[in-house]
């Protein structure tokens, strides 16, 4: 009886470590993370690395009140040079920010989710926000994230708030959201709340009248200047520009990735259709950004011939890339092209004009 319930006892032991080790192995196999090859991913990784050797991975930890400690001089100091409530900046970057704790403002010190534009000769870092793998801002420290949100503000759009009392922070709050700064239709609530909930607009300074009429003359006509240079300013960063015909002159902090992004074409194309074999461009350089459709042959001393309404779709279009490469809506490729599913494939040919 004692031998067969040992004889038992050792199957069971047996299979026991057989299942346990089958576990084990199945753990092992992990899937790859999805998009952890794109340039962008690596683009992150990059700037990563380098904060983190700055760093050594120490961050600090902010709570809301010692975010306010840390960043409310600058705050006031915008304020004195623009007339934007210190309360009002202050309580963006602890919305935006998470107290100063998100990636954005760790790794790229963008403490207002400020994203790239075409005039924007940066660094940028790339997350899914209103479109996958949106780029926003990256600058040397938080100071130049809070001076270019002073920046920023100086539009069209935001001129009616520059009028209001230096102390106005509702005022402020219902004018950024009526101005499209977010989408969130409880903005001004939440900053509102922010600000009452921490006491900043203790920070806040009233002006006298010919205080304001002076610093309102001087943040509009800077404004005014900036009218003409707007269209570049909110151009989105994959928005062709410094364009002559069907090619590009590289400026200042290009990369083959950022220009692959804004032109529609993956990195190795961007390189073989202008013949760069060592991966560099250089600035000044003219570089084809079209891939002719009719040939496989590229000569990057003529521009390509090209039908003017046919667009063969690459890899990486959608129809909202392809509607904002043409200039046309999305509505209307779909009508031009009868799609019926929104869904277009690689080498699919569309008109894009009639």
């Amino acid at each position: 009886m004692r031998f067969h319930l040992s004889i038992k006892n050792i199957l069971l032991c047996v299979f026991a470590i057989a299942f346990l080790s089958a576990c084990s192995s199945k753990k092992k196999i992990t899937k790859p993370n999805r998009g952890s090859g794109s340039v962008y991913h690596q683009n992150n990784k990059q700037i990563e690395r380098e904060v983190n050797k700055h760093t050594k991975g120490n961050f600090t930890t902010y709570t809301a009140q010692t975010y306010i400690d840390r960043f409310k001089g600058i705050a006031v100091s915008e304020m004195n040079k623009y007339g934007i409530p210190a309360s009002i900046t202050l309580a963006q970057g602890i919305l935006e920010s998470g107290n100063g704790n998100s990636d954005l403002a760790r790794y790229a010190n963008n403490h207002f989710g400020i994203k790239c534009t075409s005039d924007w000769r940066g660094k940028g870092y790339y997350k899914d926000d209103d479109a996958k793998d949106d780029c926003f801002r990256v600058y040397n420290n938080p100071d130049e994230s809070y001076r270019d949100h002073s920046e920023f503000l100086k539009r069209k759009r935001y001129a009616p708030l520059f009028e209001l009392e230096k102390d106005d922070y509702k005022g402020w709050a219902r004018g950024l959201k009526q101005a499209g700064y977010a989408t969130n239709p409880r903005y001004p609530e939440l900053l509102v709340s922010i600000i009452e909930r921490y006491e900043l607009h203790q920070y806040d300074r009233k002006e006298g009248k010919i205080e304001k009429i002076k610093r309102e003359d001087r943040v509009l006509a800077d404004i005014n200047k900036n009218i003409p240079k707007e269209p570049v300013k909110d151009r989105p960063v994959d928005a062709p520009v410094a364009i002559e015909g069907d090619y590009y002159i590289v400026v200042k902090g290009d990369t083959p990735y950022s220009l692959s992004k804004r032109f529609g074409l993956t990195v190795d194309e961007l390189l073989q259709i202008n013949q760069v074999d060592d991966g560099n461009i250089k600035i000044g350089q003219r570089l084809l950004i079209k891939k002719q459709t009719n040939s496989t042959t590229y000569n990057p001393g003529k521009a390509p011939v090209y039908n003017p309404t046919i667009y063969t779709v690459a890899p990486g279009d959608t129809l909202f890339s392809i509607s904002k490469r043409f200039n046309v809506s999305v509505d209307e490729l779909v009508k031009l092209n009868y799609i019926t599913d929104n869904s277009i494939k690689v080498g699919q040919e569309l008109i894009i004009r009639k």
